[in-house]
């Protein structure tokens, strides 16, 4: 099973990297762009076929390693139980 999970700081927190890709873009020309916030994607393949199973073993992987529980969120993705991005 295939699953995604998404990275972001969390709204209170600074980017950094974020205001410097807003910056890289209106230096391109795009300066109707407003702020940006960068994250990060994880893919992760499952050997498992229970969504429930596969959503509990991911939500760990986020606590323990993935995800900085203090500065960033991080939402998951099943293909069996979430609709396509």
């Amino acid at each position: 099973m295939k699953v995604r999970v998404d990275v972001r700081l969390r709204a209170a927190v600074l980017d950094p990297q974020g205001a410097a890709i807003r910056q890289a873009l209106t230096d391109l020309g795009f300066d109707r762009v407003g702020e940006v916030r960068q994250g990060k994607v994880i893919e992760l393949e499952l050997d498992e076929t229970d969504p429930a199973q596969a959503r509990t073993t991911v939500e760990e992987m986020c606590r323990r390693l993935l995800a900085n529980p203090v500065i960033e969120d991080y939402a998951i993705t099943l293909p069996s139980t979430d609709p396509p991005h």
